[in-house]
């Protein structure tokens, strides 16, 4: 039954935080105005007075956070040690190499799992979205209809999709598993054996991030001119060629920036190996849920701190190497 009362005051409480957000940012604007207009005369005044409200959010929604993140992973701190921990240092770093993470699983299989999960699902990403692309960037009847039935499986809120795949995985009335029975083969437990649930985890993955790839490819190649494909064709280029020659090169700077968003999404997503892993399987864990399972399960606070900045510096180096070997971002930059 709907609450009206604690409707109400959830909605006094989301009016309360906007007016205070609306009252500092009209003090700061008021200060800068005070500052850079009346005292020291700044040409470009205006500029940093509409660029300092979102400077101010950064500063206060991500450089702090991170900040107070690794002063807490050079601490001691846990349910235990909530409120006099202790700071002991670079300690938690040598423990996330040198110890199990959960119960039994170490930090290595953790990686190696999740460079092949991330690996398995780009690929699938990757190679799908640019083929379904091709298909839908040709002319055909009732083409709008086809994109929007592609998208649906990105528009779905991942909680959602992940609990109706689970049911789906289900070993006695899942609908694979009745497939597989009708068939005459045997069925699979997928929830309780490592290597199906880790197969289930990448299958529900790979069917949410196609149309995402599919989305941004065919963006790409709408804007390819046809005057390329026209003289292709002219000299006797096949379509091989034509995709080879003309496609790949000229996708080549937005593939990168979506493979390395892809790639950092993919190997930070909570949402499918948590929920599909069902029964909390260790040997199905990847370094992102194992991070949750250690901070929230173990409360292992200051490790798990730790453990997130190893996380944050493998996908930044990652991508610092892709960016630089491929060289597809020098546009961008220059």
């Amino acid at each position: 039954m709907f609450n009206f009362d604690a409707f109400l005051k959830s909605l006094s409480e989301i009016g309360s935080t906007i007016l205070v957000v609306v009252l500092i940012v009209v003090v700061l604007e008021a200060l800068l105005y005070l500052i850079l207009v009346k005292w020291l005369k700044v040409k470009n005044a205006l500029v940093y007075m509409l660029v300092s409200p979102a400077i101010l959010g950064l500063l206060l929604l991500q450089i702090y956070p991170l900040l107070w993140e690794g002063y807490i992973s050079m601490t001691n701190m846990s349910l235990s040690h909530f409120f006099n921990y202790s700071f002991i240092g670079l300690r938690n770093y040598v423990r996330v190499f040198t110890e199990p993470v959960l119960k039994q699983v170490t930090f290595l299989p953790l990686l190696w799992r999740t460079i092949l999960w991330t690996l398995i699902n780009v690929f699938f990403h990757v190679t799908g979205g640019m083929i379904l692309a091709l298909l839908l960037n040709r002319d055909m009847k009732m083409r709008g209809v086809y994109r929007m039935f592609i998208i649906i499986p990105w528009a779905l809120p991942q909680v959602v999709a992940a609990m109706a795949w689970r049911g789906e995985f289900n070993y006695e009335y899942g609908w694979i598993n009745v497939m597989l029975k009708q068939i005459g083969l045997t069925p699979v437990q997928w929830m309780t054996s490592p290597t199906p649930n880790f197969a289930a985890m990448c299958l529900v993955n790979i069917w949410l991030g196609i149309p995402f790839m599919t989305v941004i490819f065919l963006g790409g190649l709408q804007s390819i001119s046809g005057e390329f494909y026209e003289a292709a064709e002219m000299d006797g280029a096949s379509n091989w060629q034509k995709f080879w020659k003309i496609t790949l090169p000229m996708m080549k700077p937005i593939m990168t920036p979506s493979i390395i968003l892809g790639t950092v999404w993919t190997f930070n997503n909570f949402n499918i190996p948590f929920f599909i892993n069902q029964y909390e399987l260790e040997s199905s864990d990847i370094l992102v849920t194992a991070l949750f399972r250690a901070a929230f399960e173990y409360n292992r606070y200051g490790f798990s701190a730790a453990f997130a900045y190893v996380i944050f510096f493998i996908l930044l180096i990652y991508s610092a190497i892709y960016a630089k070997t491929t060289g597809a971002l020098k546009g961008v930059k220059d």
